[in-house]
């Protein structure tokens, strides 16, 4: 089958299509017949070697954690879905020189997808969705609350801000003034990044801000203490400097796993009330391209790898 890896850490060039044989479903696991698979920046901070100290892996290495697509092989022990089922999820990390951005792939938490839901669009919930609630149920947020969403119009952000609405939560988000529009058809409250920050959410706050979630790591801690009047209230999955401040740093391995979201995402998509945007598509070949513009940031919603 094709697939994409890289043999070291750099550029987006070090991505390369090659053929390898295709995974097979373990116990607990499914293999899908990739349709789609999304663009995360931990996939490109795995690339590039900036999670090595942490999360070293073995060459070559596959590239992609979140696929959606139709279930071929259902591993032993695995209950409640058939070859033939429409599915997204997340590969395992580390376990396999094949990841979600080839024909083929293994999968280890899965979620049924909505009929009406396009798998481009599927390809981006998985780790979003997962990021975004175990943010939330860490912090915790409560219904009524007024949540702070960093980053908003991201993957993870819009995951979070539709998840707080859904509980009844006063959500405001900071985006590219260009997002605003979006993040305001969807409920929330939308404000612009840089100096000022502050001030801005007062204005916008007349309760004040109980909650912060960071979701993409742009510096603003000192910011988010200062609005919800204590580190406690404040949670980032992006910043590596969040001890410094006494911030909380929830990452996509441990007992905080959230991988209820996905089933969450998908209920809510069908009552109207949950949509990631698919940004653009790239072809397999083109994957490089992908990573490129993921690095760049400011994107409403996700980049996407079609596998047909």
């Amino acid at each position: 089958m094709k697939a994409v890896q890289f043999t070291e850490y750099g550029e987006p060039e070090v991505l390369k299509v090659v053929e390898v044989e295709a995974p097979h479903a373990g116990p607990g696991q499914i293999r899908v017949a990739v349709r789609a698979a999304g663009v995360n920046a931990f996939d490109w901070k795995i690339r590039r070697g900036a999670l090595a100290a942490v999360m070293p892996i073995s060459f070559p290495a596959g590239v992609g954690l979140d696929a959606s697509g139709v279930v071929d092989e259902v591993g032993d022990g695995v209950k409640g879905v058939a070859v033939g089922d429409e599915v997204f999820g997340s590969v395992p990390i580390g376990t396999s020189s094949t990841g979600a951005a080839a024909q083929y792939a293994v999968l280890a938490e899965w979620a049924k997808k909505p009929e009406s839901l396009s798998f481009e669009e599927a390809a981006g919930y998985p780790m979003s969705t997962e990021a975004a609630r175990r943010a939330l149920n860490v912090l915790p947020l409560e219904s009524g609350q007024t949540l702070l969403v960093n980053g908003a119009a991201g993957g993870v952000g819009l995951a979070a801000v539709q998840f707080a609405l859904a509980s009844e939560a006063t959500v405001i988000g900071t985006a590219s003034e260009g997002h605003h529009e979006y993040l305001r058809s969807l409920g929330a409250i939308p404000t612009t990044y840089g100096p000022g920050l502050v001030d801005r959410v007062w204005e916008l706050a007349s309760r004040g801000v109980d909650v912060a979630l960071d979701a993409v790591g742009s510096g603003v801690l000192p910011e988010l203490i200062e609005l919800t009047g204590s580190a406690g209230k404040v949670i980032t999955v992006a910043d590596n400097r969040a001890a410094e401040y006494g911030v909380r740093l929830t990452g996509g391995i441990g007992p905080d796993r959230a991988a209820e979201a996905r089933a969450e995402a998908a209920d809510l998509f069908e009552q109207g009330k949950f949509r990631l945007p698919v940004a653009e598509t790239f072809s397999l070949d083109n994957i490089s391209a992908a990573h490129a513009k993921s690095e760049q940031g400011h994107v409403l919603g996700k980049f996407i790898v079609t596998v047909y």
